[in-house]
Order: structure tokens, then C-alpha cells, then sequence
């Protein structure tokens, strides 16, 4: 069988444009999913008029697409070439952004979120694939420490731009912005971006089909739990579809000859903790994102700019300390590393809940310790996963660093933005608790009593502390199990 294979181009050829490209490229669509958290306020405010889980789905609908897809799309890289593929996906995440932008109701928003989301699967793993091929190997530690910086910075990037547009116009603004800056990204690439060896891979369509389904399902059943009831047939019949999608996923991947992730690689220890690890930090930290955008705008009265801003606190460790991250996992270990990357994670997703209702610096010095957390763990979990699969398998890498970040901020938006409804109306003034139905949002609770504005802002205070410390406790707990695993291999590994 003969295929056509595309010509490389040097190493040292353009660098650093190389990687500044990527590293834009990353945090466009990885700080998409934080600015959306800004403009949750008006979208619930606005003539969609959508319900607290129509509001999940908003935010999640881009992430799960985008997180299920992202192997396949890591695949298709690697068989269609890794610059094509990415400019192919930085063409479809404008589209549906300007899809979006023009919804008229909520399933059309959910449809353009979708197609953004299936460009941002193209986009993440063939950025990781088109500069690992691009960086020489001595240098490649540096690249993927910046890749990660901006994966973390890129949420930041989404608050702090989504809120200045927001802050002048519509969330209509927010999308043909992104449309407009995707746009420009497509010409940067196209420009710089060097071209990459194909290789002879068969796609797996029945392995990204069930592996979708599944999570849909999955995060059916947490996000309509609070309005339809946990022991609803809509929540039960999600779980058990969810379990049974995920047991023929595992089947069809295990006999399928080129599976869109096979199961067998998580027999790699290292592999699979780091995997985890990724998920479990994604998790937190992207559903803070979720509730410190309402947090700062019902609660603390900010302005959606300076609920953008006040975000910056998280991302000084990001930007100033992250370099200096190989050095220390050389020197201590990366067990020890990300024993302290998840203690600083939960302990501050744990202050940001005491502090809600605090003088801001208090509440700033939580989102700091937090960005301490992804700064350690970003870089080495980044670096544990590439170095689980050889160089040939760029794109496969890039795809699993991608899909366990998505879904981890898939969950983390899922069970925060699900644990802060629940609280939300078990606090609620007594006129809106014995309302049916029961308001499940700010907006609606306002619509319905805006006399009781002061309450129903403690409503929500009271939610998002609940939400918090859920987070911050799962977060503990997963990342205990990921650092005892981590360091069984470790262990294993010395013994061999």
C-alpha cells in the first residue's frame, strides 16, 4: 500500500515562532472553556432563557466534544498530517463559533458549541505533535514545560479577555471575537508551523462513537440529577447507559487492530497515574473556574471585567515559576512533586470557600496557592505522558494529555456546577424553597423575587462554598491514589 507523505522540514527551523504558535493556538481554545464560565451570568439573563442544566450543558457541550475527540483527532494527525489537521480544526472551531454567536435558542447554541468543540480536538494534540517534531530533542523538556504554561495560562487568558469583551457588549461579542482571533491563528500556522512525516494508521470510528456516548451519558445523569431527581429513570437510565457504552468501548478497543486508545497502554503504570493525575487537576481547577466567575459577579458584586481580572492571582506561579519545574522534579522526584501539587490545590480550593465573603486579598492569596498546584503538576505530567509513548506517536500523546485535561474540566464543571445547584436552592429564602417549581438559577430567582436580592445572593454564596470544598476534598483524595500509584512505579521501575 502506497501513501503520500509529507515533507519535514528541519528542527531548527523557526523555533521559536514554532512554539509561540502552539502555545496561542493551546490557550485559544483551552481559555474558550473559562470564558464561558464569565458569561454565564448573562446567558442565564438572556432571551435562551435556559435552565441550570441547559447553562452545564452550554459550558460542557464544547468540552466533551472536544475531550472525546481529541485521540481521534490526535490519530488523524498522525495518518493525514499533523499542520493539515490543525489548520483543518482552527477552520471548524470559527465556524462554530459563529454558529454560536448567532443562536436563537439553546439546542442551536449546543449544536455550534459542539462543532467548536470537534475544531478544539483537531486543534490541542496536533499542537503537541507539530512541535515535538519541530523542537530538537534537547530541547524538547523546554518546549512541553511552556506548552503546559499555556494550557494553564490559557484559562486565565479566557477570563481576563472574556471579561473585557463582556464588559462591552453582549456574550454575542465573546464568539465572533474567538471566530475572529481562530481566524488569525489559521494564517500564523499556516505560516510557520513545519510539516511532519505521515504515518500508515487506520482510524477507529466505533471506539470515538461509544467513547462519546458514554461520557454524554455519564454527565447526563450529574447534571440532571438536581432538577430531575437522583433516583429519576432519566438519571438511572444515564448511569446504566454510561456503564454499559463504557463496557463495549472497552470490548471494541481491546479487538479493533488500530483502537483510538487502546486500554493495554494503561498497564504502563506511569502512564495511567499521570493520566489520572491530569484528569484530577483539571478537575479542580476548572471548577473553580465554573463558580469563581458567578462567585465574583453575584457575590462579591464585581464587574464581569473585574471578575475577569481578579483571576490574575492563579496565574503569577504559572507564569513566573514554571521553568523551574524540571529542575525540581530532577532534584526531589516526581512523587514529591505532586504530593505538594495536589496539597496546594485542595488546601486552596478549601480557603477559597472560607474566604468568599472576605476582604479579596484573602480571597486572591487561595487562587494563588492553587496556581502554585498546576504549576508543579502541569509540567511533569505533561512530560510523564510523552515520554509513555515513542516520538512516532506524537499525536497519540498529544490526544491522551488533551483528553484527560478536557475531561477533567468536563467533570470538574459537571459535579461543581451540579453541587452548587443542589446548595443553591436548600438555601434559598423560604418564599423561593416552596415555589414550583423551584428556581435553580440566580436569574430565575431574581425574575421571581427581586426584593429578596440580598437573600439570594447568600443562596449562592452558600452553594459555591459547598461546591468548593466537594471539589477540593475529590481532589485530595484522587490525588492521593494518583501519588501512591506514581510511586509504585517508580519503585518498580528502579527494581527492573
Amino acid at each position: 500500500m502506497t501513501f503520500t507523505v509529507e515533507r519535514p522540514v528541519s528542527q531548527a527551523q523557526r523555533p521559536g515562532l514554532v512554539l509561540a504558535g502552539m502555545s496561542v493556538c493551546t490557550a485559544l481554545v483551552v481559555g474558550f472553556v473559562a470564558a464561558i464560565n464569565l458569561a454565564v451570568p448573562k446567558l442565564a439573563a438572556s432571551s435562551l432563557h435556559p435552565t441550570s442544566s441547559g447553562l452545564l450543558w452550554i459550558v460542557d457541550a464544547y468540552v466533551v466534544v472536544f475531550a472525546c475527540l481529541v485521540i481521534p483527532a490526535g490519530a488523524a494527525g498522525d495518518k493525514f498530517g499533523r499542520k493539515g489537521t490543525l489548520l483543518t480544526g482552527l477552520g471548524v472551531f470559527a465556524v462554530g463559533a459563529v454558529f454560536s454567536a448567532m443562536a436563537p435558542s439553546v439546542p442551536v447554541m449546543l449544536v455550534g458549541r459542539a462543532i467548536t468543540g470537534l475544531g478544539a480536538a483537531c486543534v490541542l494534540p496536533n499542537c503537541v505533535g507539530v512541535l515535538i517534531h519541530a523542537t530538537a530533542p534537547q530541547r524538547r523538556a523546554h518546549a512541553l514545560a511552556v506548552w503546559a504554561a499555556a494550557t494553564g495560562i490559557g484559562g486565565v487568558v479566557g477570563n481576563v479577555g472574556g471579561g473585557a469583551l463582556l464588559s462591552i457588549g453582549s456574550w454575542r461579542v465573546l464568539f465572533v471575537a474567538v471566530a475572529i482571533v481562530a481566524v488569525c491563528c489559521l494564517g500564523w500556522v499556516a505560516a510557520c508551523a513545519p510539516l511532519s512525516a505521515r504515518h500508515a494508521r487506520s482510524l477507529d470510528p466505533a471506539g470515538a462513537v461509544l467513547f462519546v456516548a458514554a461520557v454524554v451519558a455519564l454527565l447526563t445523569g450529574i447534571i440532571e440529577g438536581p432538577e430531575q431527581g437522583w433516583g429519576s429513570a432519566v438519571v438511572l437510565v444515564a448511569f446504566a447507559c454510561s456503564l454499559v457504552l463504557g463496557l463495549a468501548w472497552f470490548l471494541v478497543e481491546l479487538r479493533v487492530p488500530h483502537p483510538m486508545l487502546d486500554p493495554r497502554l494503561f498497564r504502563n503504570p506511569s502512564l495511567s497515574s499521570a493520566g489520572i493525575g491530569m484528569t484530577v487537576i483539571f478537575f479542580g481547577s476548572f471548577g473553580l473556574f465554573y463558580v469563581n466567575a458567578s462567585l465574583l459577579q453575584y457575590g462579591r458584586g464585581f464587574t464581569v471585567l473585574q471578575a475577569g481580572l481578579g483571576i490574575i492571582p492563579l496565574t503569577l506561579p504559572l507564569l513566573l515559576g514554571t521553568r523551574y519545574v524540571p529542575g525540581l522534579i530532577r532534584r526531589t522526584g516526581l512523587p514529591a512533586v505532586l504530593v505538594a501539587a495536589f496539597l496546594l490545590v485542595s488546601a486552596g480550593l478549601f480557603g477559597l470557600s472560607f474566604t468568599s465573603a472576605m476582604p479579596y486579598p484573602l480571597y486572591a492569596t487561595a487562587l494563588f496557592v492553587i496556581g502554585l498546584g498546576i504549576m508543579l503538576a502541569g509540567p511533569c505530567l505533561t512530560a510523564e505522558i510523552a515520554a509513555g509513548l515513542p516520538v512516532e506517536q506524537a499525536g497519540i500523546a498529544g490526544g491522551l494529555q488533551s483528553a484527560t485535561r478536557e475531561l477533567g474540566s468536563a467533570l470538574g464543571v459537571a459535579v461543581v456546577g451540579t453541587v452548587l445547584t443542589a446548595g443553591f436552592t436548600q438555601h434559598l429564602p423560604a418564599s423561593l424553597s416552596h415555589h414550583s417549581p423551584v428556581p435553580h438559577t440566580v436569574a430565575e430567582a431574581l425574575t421571581l423575587a427581586p426584593a429578596e436580592r440580598d437573600a439570594i445572593a447568600e443562596a449562592f454564596i452558600s452553594g459555591a462554598d459547598t461546591a468548593l470544598r466537594t471539589a477540593g476534598v475529590l481532589t485530595l483524595i484522587a490525588g492521593a491514589l494518583v501519588v501512591a500509584g506514581a510511586t509504585r512505579a517508580r519503585r518498580n521501575g528502579a527494581t527492573g
